[in-house]
């Protein structure tokens, strides 16, 4: 068997995604998730003159060899572009060997090491009142889990607060949309949004928040201190993990567990985080970190530490990404939450797929593969759109991190 054809398929049923399409000279088809959000058109260009004119003539059943050949082979590695492009080629590769098996991909794995997966979803509102209401909406459609995101009086377009009440896409505007920041204000609004929804719901629900980068290590502690009350399930990039040394001065003055690497790429961008025990749960995901091969070595080696999966879910990411994230959440044995951030009902006409939500979990289909497919007649009805992710300032004008 050799891959006889590759395209790229730019859609935009609500937002946008790059999908990949590898096919073989026997009939059978994969497909992979290449989307970067804001980005997608980088990666475009990079599967269409970088990698795809190397995948052809070769044998999709090495999908070790050709995931060393698109990183090692790249000088320049690493990076959002570069992985994302070779997880698209992963996933793919890895789907078409489930298919030509017969079997769910979990199975090719190794297995189940669980019937369900818990998710998390995303209840969001302008003030505390309406994040309140809307983390009980969650509660009562199943979700065992959820993460508050709320409005911060005298904040500007405070981040996570969405459009609507289940999906939320931030990439909103042609050029980036300019948002402000209160580094105090936040502060001191965070530990009251969490009293008020451990008042009204108790502790039978697991909550969880994001900080998205913007507090300082020390800021972080004492944000992860005043929370300790409320066990939060994690607390989320609760400051920009470049330095991974940073993770110590939060660790050494909170016991709120923390989670981070949704940007992560590789390996080496967690690597002390995970050694140092700094963190509990690793957010890599499939799409961002160069695919399911690459994913399964980091969590190999973050199970030696026990620290526990958590891979990022927004809709950034397409159904494919989700089913394939589905999969490895099934096999991996150090798992621990999976975020679930609903796609539009057009996303998921264009990308039609097996696995199904139930009672706060999720649910990998067995069908052969990872059990998404994309409808491509659908997927041309929506062209691809332009449109950047928001950008933060403080109210001195600095940049900060959004």
């Amino acid at each position: 068997m050799k891959i006889s054809a590759a395209r790229v398929i730019v859609t935009s049923p609500g937002r946008n995604f790059v999908t990949l399409k590898l096919q073989t000279d026997e009939g059978l088809y994969g497909i992979g998730d290449a989307t970067l959000n804001g980005r997608e058109l980088a990666v475009v260009a990079y599967l269409n003159d970088h990698v795809l004119p190397c995948l052809i003539g070769r044998d999709p059943a090495r999908i070790e060899d050709i995931w060393q050949f698109l990183y090692r082979g790249a000088y320049w590695r690493r990076g959002p572009v570069t992985m994302r492009a070779i997880a698209a080629v992963d996933v793919a590769l890895w789907d078409i060997k489930a298919k030509l098996a017969g079997m769910p991909l979990y199975q090719l794995l190794g297995g189940r090491s669980r019937e369900r997966v818990l998710v998390y979803g995303h209840a969001n509102g302008e003030d505390l009142d309406a994040t309140v209401d809307a983390v009980g909406r969650y509660i009562d459609m199943g979700y065992r889990a959820v993460r508050a995101q709320s409005g911060v009086p005298g904040v500007t377009l405070a981040y996570g607060v969405g459009r609507g009440t289940l999906n939320y896409e931030p990439a909103d505007a042609a050029l980036p949309t300019e948002t402000a920041w209160n580094t105090s204000r936040y502060l001191d609004f965070v530990p009251r949004l969490f009293d008020r929804l451990r008042a009204r719901f108790g502790n039978e629900v697991e909550l969880l928040h994001d900080v998205h980068h913007r507090l300082t290590p020390m800021e972080a502690a004492r944000l992860g201190r005043s929370l300790e009350p409320h066990r939060l399930f994690w607390l989320e990039d609760a400051t920009p993990a470049e330095n991974q040394e940073a993770f110590r001065l939060i660790r050494a003055h909170t016991t709120t567990p923390l989670a981070v690497g949704e940007v992560f790429n590789s390996i080496w961008d967690c690597k002390d985080l995970i050694q140092g025990q700094l963190i509990d749960y690793i957010r890599t995901t499939v799409v961002g970190a160069g695919g399911i091969t690459h994913l399964r070595r980091i969590a190999d080696l973050a199970a030696l530490y026990q620290v526990r999966t958590g891979c990022h879910g927004a809709t950034d990411l397409s159904p494919v990404t989700m089913g394939a994230a589905l999969h490895f959440d099934t096999w991996v044995p150090n798992f621990g939450i999976q975020e679930y951030m609903r796609h539009t009902s057009e996303t998921d006409a264009v990308f039609p797929h097996d696995y199904r939500f139930e009672r706060g979990y999720l649910f990998a289909g067995d069908s052969p593969g990872h059990g998404v497919d994309i409808d491509e007649s659908l997927a041309a009805r929506f062209p691809y759109k332009p449109a950047s992710l928001p950008i933060a300032r403080l109210e001195d004008g600095t940049m900060w991190n959004w």
